[in-house]
């Protein structure tokens, strides 16, 4: 979540089902602080973390301090259940998943958050919330030990997603067992069961629901109110109306300025996922495609629209890409920097303070390339700078085009290069023509021009 003193124009926020237009600059949503964006994310995926990086990306002449908190939740039900499964401390199964996240993000060249709280951590904060909130009558301890919100306590609940109190519990039920007083009421402190983690707390030995968490590492970074909240389209309900519900009431003042929901990415127009067994992961993906084209073909897709994952999709983001490179290819390697008053840069900025509208950002993109193609060397520059704020075009164009496939070494590729060279001055084609063909199977083009043999990703 971002300040949004960044933004000079309307920015469009999704808000109980509709699109509300808020000013950068209306009363309404006071700055925190006089020169930054404070912000926070949810969300496992790579595409939601991708698409919650651009925001720190652009514009940093406007927002020189923006903070990024991401939470790490390192203890829940189902962690306690895989840990349980497969025989290994909670601790370890979580260290290695964030060691696996890091790495991932890393490869796709996502930025650091300033911060990464874990729940672990944060165990003392989420004691008081819930305190505060029992002192205020937004909670109440149960005979089982559970400590639940009270949703009826809370007039707004249910604006985030549109949705109505009185619809949700006609559709619900409350089991026989169940202490909670009300169908909507949701836990935010569950008390120890056997063979589970658990921390003293006035209502016994337990440990912290799901939504406390984020609410917790959220506040104490960023403080009671902050810009930008961002997370997948399924977290909207009930988990961010749970934070909101919490955060509000423990404060008493509006929790988040604007939320962000990323679409879900599909595999042939259905939602990926592990249930219907179309799940990819980002090293599945890496494997066959560079990082850059990745990033790209995420980026090209407006947040809020689904990303449709298919390699017809890929290999059409990675040709994308690569007409954007090839108008760099005289450039000169040195950092560039943008020159916000030329006009594409203009179109550009004005692109993506509309909701951060990155397919239009990117056309402006292939305009430059055009115009660049056509003759305008003098625009290379402002190409390399405007893409370096999207994270892209950072490279030489060499360098993107020689960018090889996991396995694949330069050094076989040269060896395969002298071996067709042989074969050409012995005049053994069909050798060459073979060579050729396995060079092209590992996704290297090969290129004769002026008597010289260059290679290139396919």
């Amino acid at each position: 979540m971002f300040r949004l003193g960044m933004f000079q124009r309307d920015v469009v926020a999704h808000f109980g089902g509709a699109a509300i237009i808020g000013h950068a600059h209306d009363p309404q949503f006071p700055r925190q602080d006089e020169a930054g964006v404070r912000s926070a994310s949810a969300g496992r995926s790579a595409h939601v973390r991708l698409r919650h990086d651009r925001l720190r990306l652009f514009p940093p002449r406007s927002c020189p301090h923006a903070g990024h908190v991401r939470n790490i939740t390192d203890i829940d039900d189902k962690i306690i259940k895989r840990a349980n499964e497969n025989g290994e401390p909670i601790q370890a199964l979580t260290e290695r998943f964030i060691r696996a996240n890091e790495e991932d993000f890393a490869a796709l060249g996502l930025l650091k958050p300033e911060h990464e709280p874990r729940a672990t951590h944060s165990i003392p904060g989420m004691i008081r919330m819930i305190e505060s909130l029992i002192a205020r009558g937004h909670a109440y301890p149960a005979a089982n030990g559970d400590v639940y919100y009270d949703v009826s306590s809370f007039q707004g609940y249910g604006r985030l997603s549109g949705k109505d109190p009185r619809d949700l519990r006609a559709g619900a039920r409350v089991e026989v067992d169940e202490a909670k007083n009300d169908p909507l009421d949701f836990v935010m402190w569950k008390a120890a069961k056997p063979g589970e983690p658990s921390w003293d707390s006035p209502w016994g030995k337990g440990r912290p629901g799901w939504h406390i968490e984020c609410s917790v590492m959220s506040s104490e970074l960023l403080g009671s109110r902050f810009d930008i909240h961002g997370g997948g389209e399924d977290l909207q309900f009930p988990h961010h109306e749970n934070e909101i519900a919490q955060s509000e009431g423990a404060s008493g003042v509006h929790f988040v300025n604007y939320w962000m929901h990323n679409a879900f990415v599909q595999v042939d127009k259905e939602k990926m996922s592990k249930s219907l067994g179309n799940f990819f992961s980002v090293r599945d993906i890496l494997r066959k495609y560079d990082p850059e084209v990745v990033r790209f073909f995420i980026l090209r897709a407006h947040y809020r629209s689904p990303l449709n994952h298919s390699d017809a999709n890929l290999d059409d983001a990675k040709n994308a890409l690569a007409r954007l490179y090839t108008a760099l290819k005289d450039a000169n390697g040195k950092e560039a920097k943008v020159d916000w008053n030329e006009p594409h840069a203009t179109r550009f900025k004005a692109a993506m303070d509309d909701d951060f509208g990155t397919p239009e950002a990117v056309a402006v993109l292939f305009e430059l390339a055009n115009r660049v193609n056509s003759g305008e060397k003098n625009l290379v520059a402002q190409l390399r700078a405007l893409g370096g704020v999207l994270g892209l075009l950072q490279r030489d164009a060499e360098n993107f085009f020689q960018a090889r496939p996991a396995g694949v070494s330069e050094d076989w590729i040269e060896s395969k290069i002298g071996e067709r060279e042989a074969a050409r001055k012995r005049k053994d084609y069909a050798a060459a023509d073979r060579i050729r063909k396995e060079l092209l199977d590992q996704g290297i083009v090969l290129e004769d021009k002026a008597g010289k043999t260059t290679w290139r990703r396919a």
